[in-house]
């Protein structure tokens, strides 16, 4: 028997030893011939990875992965991507660091206790590692980045406790075709799930039971408005379990990033892990042919243009030229333009996405009553307020807008604003 190697915990196994460990799908898969496994690469950083026989480190360090969450999942995944070199990141998180954070984040200290999670995340995975540059964004998923950014990405991570987030983050990924790699943590039990946007493949939408709507819809007031009072659950849980999940949502990062080696991965399964017992299952799930997230978007074209500049008026114009006379301007997501007062019959602009507008902001300054909002997906040519920019109404930079006639549609990508959204990755 081979007796242990105390100087790194690994098992002193011969080259011809650590070959028969290597999975049988790598030689099989047409990548590196586990035989010329080369055992004298020279030593860097990244060598042991190296020895790995389907490994290609060089994928790593061209690959863009979004992490959204920077509490105790974010921390683990993004301490892994650290320590393997993949090159490029962004984080995104809403949150501040709060004392209680500090037992379950690998990156928080005691000092960091005020400051923005995702800034503080990204310094501190560069300190791991010098080769990767990592953006740290404030900001919330469903409203703050665009899909231009998904777009970017080759995997993106879920590690929130947030079904609304969830939602969001799967219907940016199947339009744009991008995997999505999703974990949830809750005291010492775990769950990891991989949606690859593939045309057989559930989504995450599929998985959702009618009690998961209603649980949504809990968060909204009839008027749709956010309950701000509403409160998200801090979920309990310890930094070993968020490892381990975490751990796994990496791995299967990894192996989707070498999918042509034909390695088995969780795509459209769900991992379960009890850490009290230990016990662990895997379950398929179906795919739902009337999902409302199955929308793809195809062919996108790139317009150097700005949407801090780029007005209505002008978009609509360029729609109506390239797609149809009677073209209407579509965005992916509902905007609020202005609130109404049935009561004291005033309207008030408030351009934005409705998810930021808040009961209390509904609130009339006048009567005190509940004013409603009046929405809008799309721009016909007969809006007040054509001189806005997009961003200007509410829409996030690097995003999708599309022309649509009936059946007819273009997408069109506000390329513009590519390094304002993506910053130091771009």
């Amino acid at each position: 028997m081979t007796e242990p190697d105390d100087r790194d915990g690994t098992l002193d196994l011969t080259a011809d030893e650590a070959l028969q460990l290597q999975p049988e799908q790598a030689a099989e898969a047409g990548g590196t011939d586990p035989g010329q496994l080369d055992v004298d690469l020279e030593e860097d950083r990244y060598h042991r990875l190296r020895l790995i026989p389907w490994w290609d480190q060089s994928r790593l360090q061209n690959a863009r992965m979004l992490i959204v969450g920077a509490g105790a999942l974010g921390n683990e995944i993004l301490k892994n991507i650290a320590l393997l070199g993949i090159g490029r990141t962004m984080i995104v998180d809403l949150d501040i660091i709060e004392e209680s954070n500090l037992t379950r984040s690998v990156l928080f200290r005691l000092s960091d206790t005020g400051q923005e999670k995702a800034a503080v995340a990204a310094r501190s995975a560069m300190q791991i590692n010098p080769d990767i540059t990592v953006e740290g964004r404030s900001g919330d998923i469903n409203y703050d980045i665009g899909l231009g950014v998904f777009s970017e990405m080759d995997i993106v991570f879920g590690a929130l406790d947030n079904r609304e987030a969830r939602v969001t983050i799967n219907a940016a990924c199947y339009k744009l075709g991008i995997p999505f790699v999703d974990g949830a943590i809750e005291v010492t039990n775990g769950m990891v799930r991989v949606f690859t946007a593939a045309e057989d493949q559930p989504c995450y939408e599929c998985t959702m039971s009618e009690l998961d709507y209603q649980l949504l819809n809990m968060r909204r007031s009839c008027a749709l408005l956010s309950r701000d009072e509403i409160l998200e659950g801090k979920v309990p849980t310890t930094p070993t379990t968020g490892s381990v999940i975490a751990g796994m949502q990496v791995q299967e990062a990894v192996k989707l990033l070498h999918a042509d080696r034909e390695l088995p991965t969780l795509s459209g399964k769900g991992f379960f892990f009890n850490g009290m017992t230990h016990d662990s299952y895997i379950i398929n799930y179906q795919r739902r042919e009337d999902c409302p997230a199955h929308e793809t978007l195809g062919d996108i074209r790139r317009l150097e243009h700005h949407s801090t500049e780029l007005t209505l008026a002008e978009a609509l114009d360029m729609v109506r030229t390239e797609v149809s006379p009677k073209a209407v301007l579509e965005f992916h997501r509902e905007l609020c333009t202005r609130l109404y007062c049935p009561q004291c019959d005033r309207r008030e602009d408030f351009f934005g996405s409705l998810g930021k507008l808040t009961v209390r902001q509904a609130e009339c300054p006048e009567c005190g009553g509940m004013r409603e909002p009046e929405l809008t997906h799309s721009i016909t040519g007969s809006e007040d307020y054509l001189d806005r920019t997009l961003a200007g109404i509410g829409l996030p930079l690097y995003d999708i807008i599309t022309g649509r006639a009936g059946w007819d549609m273009r997408h069109y990508l506000i390329a513009g604003d590519r390094h304002d959204a993506l910053g130091s990755i771009a």
